[in-house]
């Protein structure tokens, strides 16, 4: 890198997430927010809050994202990178139009955009850009100027992501009994979508069956299973699963569910299961209830071992590769001749999400890509 402490031409990071309930009145105003326009009825939301009602109407992740913010100011700071670090919500506060304001009103005119999800797909990049367009557009209602924005690239492959959930399911095999450590199975998780939206995830010319959602998970599970069996020295065998299923039972998602996963491996006779639930950044509400306890439960009802490893959460060296990819980045807005950091077979992703790239069921603006309105 040119210079390890120049972000120019940027001057602030935003750390845009989902967002999630802090108490039981906040569960049903946030899920009318999570599902607007679906005309679900206020009694159904309750139903689908329970999962949040069981854990005190608390969603883990907003916790979550204050220990991010956090180890992010930290990194910077300790490597002398000047960069203001903000956080937004897609569904609940702070939300991202309130947060882009205040960046707005703090002179911040070149923002960088960090989205707490891995890989391409529509609801882990495209919305979060058409999310940015909506708040980028109700600024410039009030007749406020807003600033420009760029989306960080997808991170699946970045050491800093791998290395924590390496570590992590290497401590889950050997909390297993030493008798069935050997014989385990590794069921890398992540949250199943329409088959549909998995077709045309990625860039066009990446579109095909799964498309890029599912190929950037086969990659960072054949590189995560690949360094445990370097550092364990023992082979086992693994499948990408998939978890947190809804919508209409008559549309194709992906498969095949956790659940029944571990309910084959039990017939098949594997003697244990670690679940690595490669697709989320942190152990929010998917985690913590569709498999500590769903998928969990399920496995004590089979008589199946079953370890759940670690996500990448607040680790310092997820913080680290986050830093490398600002400073990326903005070396390449100054062009600077840059080699990405990246590892696996796919290589580093586009800094700008080209025309056609996860589209929509119906065309929305959406910011920080080739097709943005807001250059």
């Amino acid at each position: 890198m040119p210079d390890a402490r120049d972000a120019t031409p940027y001057d602030a990071l935003l750390l845009l997430s989902f967002g999630g309930p802090e108490g039981p009145d906040d569960v049903v105003p946030f899920l009318e927010n999570v599902t607007r326009g679906r005309g679900i009825p206020k009694e159904r939301l309750k139903e689908v809050g329970q999962h949040y009602f069981r854990f005190g109407g608390v969603s883990p992740i907003n916790g979550q994202n204050r220990a991010l913010l956090d180890a992010l100011r930290k990194d910077f700071a300790e490597h002398g990178l000047d960069l203001p670090v903000y956080w937004g919500n897609r569904n609940w506060a702070p939300y991202l139009t309130d947060t882009l304001r205040e960046m707005t009103t703090d002179g911040r005119r070149h923002v960088l955009v960090l989205a707490t999800s891995a890989y391409a797909s529509y609801s882990g990049c495209r919305q979060y850009r058409e999310n940015l367009a909506d708040a980028l557009a109700a600024l410039e209602a009030e007749g406020l100027e807003p600033p420009k924005v760029d989306k960080l690239r997808h991170y699946f492959n970045h050491p800093g992501f791998l290395e924590p959930m390496i570590d992590g399911l290497v401590e889950s095999l050997a909390d297993l009994p030493e008798e069935v450590r050997d014989g385990a199975h590794i069921a890398f998780t992540t949250h199943s979508i329409p088959t549909a939206a998995a077709d045309t995830s990625g860039p066009v010319e990446d579109h095909g069956d799964g498309g890029a959602y599912v190929a950037e998970h086969l990659d960072t599970a054949r590189l995560i299973a690949d360094a445990v069996r370097e550092r364990t020295g023992a082979d086992h065998p693994w499948q990408l699963v998939y978890q947190s299923r809804s919508g209409a039972p008559h549309i194709p998602w992906l498969e095949p569910d956790i659940c029944d996963h571990l309910e084959e491996l039990h017939g098949a006779g594997v003697p244990a299961v670690v679940m690595a639930p490669i697709g989320f950044v942190s152990d929010h509400m998917e985690v913590l209830y569709d498999l500590d306890t769903e998928a969990t439960a399920k496995a004590e009802e089979l008589g199946l071992p079953v370890r759940r490893s670690a996500t990448v959460g607040a680790d310092p060296r997820f913080a680290a590769a986050v830093r490398d990819l600002v400073l990326e980045r903005a070396a390449t807005e100054r062009g600077a001749d840059v080699t990405p950091c990246a590892l696996g077979a796919l290589g580093p992703s586009h800094n700008l999400c080209p025309v056609g790239c996860c589209p929509a069921r119906t065309p929305r603006p959406a910011a920080a890509g080739a097709d943005s309105p807001y250059a």
